[in-house]
């Protein structure tokens, strides 16, 4: 798998569910402000509903940072509407919800499992300028936790606001960054 870090995203149209409408998203949509794709295998499953209804717990906060978050997998924009319909977790959710069900998006961001045509628990951070910041992978079986994936995207606004900055390991909002230099080769 090549690498996406620093690529910008490519160009996509589709069709979304999103606040009791089906609405359209493009690659346009996600430029301009901060956005989480977040692709997940298909709707009506065991692991999917964990993390979507964790993302939209949780959905406020990310709001606040000025991101928006775009949940997608394979299925329609149809199944996706009758999911949130018979579902109280995915009830929660007020994120678009987009409809892949050719597979382009998915393949796009390299992470369609093709001999079962569905996507890989993948997320991306994607900055405002189009540019993916933070690309995380999990097995089908490993659900993703949306604080820790708030926390990477405050680090990620954080080093995009402050050149000449970095944030270490468990870096948290308001704790020490570091300036790469010289003086710090071998001291840490």
């Amino acid at each position: 798998m090549s690498t996406y870090i620093n690529t910008e995203i490519k160009p996509f149209n589709a069709t979304a569910y999103h606040n009791g409408k089906f609405v359209q998203v493009s690659d346009a949509d996600l430029k301009g402000k901060w956005s989480v794709v977040f692709f997940y295998p298909a709707d009506f499953t065991f692991v999917c509903p964990t993390e979507l209804g964790d993302l939209a717990d949780n959905y406020a906060e990310f709001k606040k940072l000025g991101v928006e978050i775009y949940s997608v997998s394979t299925d329609t924009h149809f199944t996706h509407k009758a999911w949130h319909d018979t579902s109280d977790t995915i009830q929660k959710i007020q994120y678009p919800m987009i409809g892949d069900p050719t597979g382009a998006i998915t393949r796009n961001f390299g992470v369609m499992i093709e001999e079962a045509g569905l996507a890989d628990r993948g997320t991306f951070v994607i900055d405002p300028q189009g540019i993916i910041q933070i690309v995380e992978i999990n097995a089908g079986g490993i659900g993703r936790d949306a604080l820790e994936l708030l926390r990477k995207v405050k680090a990620a606004q954080y080093v995009a606001s402050h050149p000449g900055e970095v944030c270490p390991a468990k870096w948290k909002e308001g704790d020490a960054t570091l300036a790469p230099s010289l003086d710090l080769v071998g001291k840490i």
